[in-house]
């Protein structure tokens, strides 16, 4: 689609701050209108559609992609969301360790078991630790408890937990961000620690660091979305 408008602004409509195109609002895919829930996050989206070229380009529109994902997916679709994103917490990367070598195991628990003991003390639960890749089930009581975490946060916030727990592999890493527990710069390197590792022992390969650098800038984006639905 090619730009066809002039001017962008915000106006407040609905309770809530709408897109407004030369006067005309902003739609989602499945034609909803976009208004978002505040001011930052208003603005946030007012700036991507200020900087269309020629052409409208989604991929450099994360702000915007993620409201209409809010609206017209999250909206209709909650509790698959809840659904899909409280089942990370049942094998989160934080809880799986290598066997070998020692060196790496010390700093994956270093590293993941400090967000481990964040979320047993901010949501009175526990976790199975597990040495190796075969699956074992958390306690039944933390997958609950996990799951009203996850139930308590708004449309919006799901659309960006989304993202991050998929990127991630990590409910826990998710809910610190939610929490404010960590910010993205600094939870990101523990994520990324075994590919960390590897690239210390075994050099960097050209393909995985682009896949890198995409998901980076992928959860980053977001959580700037999940910090403006606060």
């Amino acid at each position: 689609m090619k730009r066809f408008w002039q001017d962008v602004v915000v106006e407040e409509r609905d309770g809530g701050h709408a897109i407004l195109l030369d006067e005309r609002v902003v739609k989602t895919p499945l034609h909803g209108e976009l208004i978002l829930p505040n001011e930052a996050l208003a603005n946030a989206v007012l700036a991507e559609w200020a900087g269309v070229g020629e052409e409208v380009d989604p991929a450099t529109m994360p702000m915007t992609g993620f409201a209409n994902a809010a609206i017209d997916k999250v909206a209709s679709e909650r509790a698959t969301f809840v659904d899909t994103i409280a089942a990370y917490g049942e094998a989160d990367l934080f809880c799986y360790r290598a066997e070998n070598p020692r060196p790496l195991v010390d700093r994956q628990d270093e590293q993941w078991g400090k967000w481990l003991r964040w979320a047993q003390a901010h949501y009175s639960l526990s976790f199975t630790v597990i040495s190796g890749i075969i699956h074992q089930p958390q306690p039944e009581d933390t997958v609950a408890r996990l799951k009203e975490a996850v139930e308590e946060l708004s449309d919006w916030q799901l659309a960006a937990a989304s993202k991050l727990a998929h990127i991630s592999g990590s409910l826990v890493a998710m809910l610190a961000l939610v929490d404010e527990e960590a910010s993205a710069a600094v939870i990101w390197p523990d994520l990324i620690l075994d590919e960390l590792w590897q690239e210390e022992h075994w050099g960097a390969d050209e393909f995985a660091l682009k896949n890198r650098q995409d998901r980076e800038v992928e959860f980053m984006d977001a959580a700037r979305f999940m910090t403006m639905c606060r």
